[in-house]
């Protein structure tokens, strides 16, 4: 399955790089555990920032990171079979839950419970 990795990223982090970057490291910690139990991990954040990057995104909550960020996550939940949701408060990540109940995709809020993996 694809699987969504959902969680802080911005949250909590004032817009400081460093905390930006430890809640992505976060979100990444699971995906070799998703990896091979079979599954295609996937964060927002890794299509977003580039996509932001190249459109030239400069600054953390600008108009052309609110007009990527989001709709990725959106986007990608289109194709997704499941979103993992990790702890912590992120209104971004509690949207994508939403979105996958309305959906009908299955939402694990623990690695374990996820199929496949041990």
């Amino acid at each position: 399955m694809l699987i969504l990795i959902a969680g802080p990223y911005r949250s909590g982090t004032n817009d400081d790089p460093a905390k930006m970057a430890a809640n992505l490291r976060t979100l990444e910690a699971p995906s070799f555990a998703l990896f091979k139990a079979g599954h295609v991990p996937m964060i927002g954040e890794w299509v977003a920032l580039p996509v932001w990057a190249a459109a030239g995104g400069e600054t953390v909550g600008d108009d052309l990171y609110e007009q990527i960020f989001h709709p990725v996550a959106h986007r990608l939940l289109a194709l997704c079979e499941g979103v993992l949701r990790l702890p912590g408060a992120s209104k971004g990540a509690d949207n994508d839950v939403r979105i996958a109940r309305e959906r009908g995709i299955p939402v694990w809020f623990d690695l374990k419970d996820v199929p496949g993996v041990a």
